[in-house]
């Protein structure tokens, strides 16, 4: 299946529906798909053999997303917010393309060889020329490459991720209903165009007849702000979003009374913000979804009534599944491994593999790191409770070697965020063989058995704390990504500098 199949079933099947915008003015699925046909002959006939878009939402995102998709070339959306001197390097390897590009950008890459630049203005322009010739669009070929998706580039330069027509429509199909939405559901999309979830996002509503409701970046007094004034039932944000929009439900005592589903994902949710919105917001069904870029999107969910049953039950296997990313999709196979590639037990940690239709595992110039049995290694620590529930531990390449035994950052920065006083707690490895730097906000004492400073006043693991941190940093705040992921990899500059 291709990604215009979708947006034309949508078309046929919901043509009056409100697509995309306010709904006293939105555009219909009818309308969408039209202009999407329309910028799609446009976009045929133009230079290049990519279609890329640096800038913030707007119609213009699934205008372009489809409209790629009919001209038969990839959509390449690239983050706006890169330094010049990266965002210039990210523009020429995605040549020989035309670019659709918000204010300023042209200034700020230059002349590159192979790249047309195309305004939002012109491009959206195409789009709404009732003149305009439009495209088939139910063509194309699946196998195709729908997507381009540069890597945050947290640990490293960024990969070009490809996502094929095929992967992506396979996870719609499989995990979305066909106009399965009500005509009074909207959705909020706040999280950035070049983000996996923002491509999700897009395709997922508009197969299930869902309104979309763009904010061009997201902040969180317009968040709330749009969520009230466009009666928005579904939303989903990164952990460091949540807790910045709790903090304006709690101060006004308005909460969020259309909101049905928020689901969470792009990162660790620590159990304290959890909590709190769960306390603030008792009727939302929350959700936490796990995925990848190469996965094209969910491989786990932690649906609504999972959350419910670990926050009332006193089994402590059962509470725990809160920490969990919930069950692996039906369509999709995960296997825990070793170093060796060979299965662990149930419980016991390794690396998190995925298989199916959905997962791509393939980059641009480098192939594919699937197996020869289809298996994509995420290079995420995890493991399979008894009951199926996975839980993430953190990038394999964060793991701590302290004096001979291997420690998971992630469970060490949970029991920091337990604090009152904390609001973040990254751990870095300073030496890969003896060393852990750390940084953020936070207190030693806290590692401490019995100092009364966590909940139950001690530390799960306090060997792992022995002889204590090489080094501790205080900040104010820490190099995030849009999407919620810290930096690790501008963190670990920073703090090498400080600690030579």
């Amino acid at each position: 299946m291709h990604l215009g199949m979708l947006l034309e079933m949508a078309a046929d099947g919901m043509a009056d529906r409100v697509a995309l915008g306010p709904l006293a003015s939105g555009l219909t699925f009818a309308e969408l798909a039209s202009q999407a046909r329309r910028l799609g002959a446009a976009l045929e006939a133009l230079p290049g053999e990519r279609v890329g878009l640096i800038d913030l939402n707007s119609p213009a995102v699934p205008l372009t997303l489809f409209g790629a998709a009919i001209a038969g070339k990839p959509f390449v959306p690239i983050n706006y917010r890169l330094a010049d001197p990266q965002l210039r390097a990210i523009v020429a390897r995605t040549a020989p393309a035309t670019i659709i590009v918000g204010e300023g950008v042209v200034e700020r890459v230059g002349p590159v060889d192979g790249v047309e630049f195309l305004s939002r203005a012109e491009a959206l322009a195409l789009a709404e020329n009732p003149e305009g010739k439009e495209a088939d669009g139910w063509g194309g070929d699946a196998e195709e490459i729908a997507v381009l998706l540069f890597t945050s580039g947290t640990t490293g330069e960024p990969k070009a991720a490809v996502l094929r027509h095929s992967n992506l429509t396979e996870y719609i199909i499989s995990t979305v209903e066909f106009a399965g939405s009500a005509e009074d559901e909207a959705a909020i999309v706040s999280v950035p165009p070049y983000h996996i979830a923002g491509i999700s996002a897009v395709l997922s509503s508009t197969y299930s007849g869902r309104r979309v409701v763009q904010l061009e970046a997201f902040d969180p007094v317009a968040w709330v702000r749009t969520v009230r004034k466009e009666s928005i039932t579904h939303a989903m944000v990164v952990p460091t979003m949540l807790g910045r929009i709790l903090d304006i439900v709690e101060s006004d005592g308005l909460g969020l009374p259309s909101l049905r589903s928020l689901s969470y994902g792009g990162g660790p949710m620590p159990l304290p913000v959890i909590e709190r919105a769960v306390g603030l917001l008792p009727h939302v069904g929350f959700v936490n979804a796990y995925g990848l870029t190469e996965t094209s999107s969910t491989i786990a969910v932690l649906g609504p009534d999972d959350h419910q049953a670990a926050f009332a039950s006193d089994d402590p296997a059962v509470r725990a599944r809160l920490a969990s990313v919930g069950k692996p999709l039906p369509t999709l196979e995960v296997s825990i491994r070793d170093a060796a590639g060979i299965e662990v037990p149930v419980g016991e940690r390794g690396e998190i593999s995925v298989r199916g239709g959905q997962v791509s595992g393939e980059y641009l110039g480098r192939g594919t790191t699937l197996d020869s049995d289809g298996w994509f290694p995420t290079r995420d620590e995890g493991n399979l409770d008894e009951a199926g529930y996975l839980f993430v531990h953190g990038r394999l390449d964060d793991v701590i070697v302290r004096g001979g035994e291997n420690l998971s950052p992630g469970e060490i920065e949970a029991v920091l965020l337990e604090h009152p006083s904390v609001l973040e707690a990254p751990l870095l490895v300073r030496d890969p063989e003896q060393g852990v730097g750390r940084a953020g906000r936070r207190r030693r004492r806290h590692f401490r058995r019995g100092d009364g400073g966590g909940p139950q006043g001690t530390c799960p693991h306090p060997a792992a704390f022995q002889p204590g941190a090489d080094h501790i940093q205080f900040r104010e705040e820490l190099p995030f990504n849009e999407s919620g992921k810290l930096l690790r990899r501008v963190l670990r500059t920073e703090l090498s500098e400080a600690f030579t």
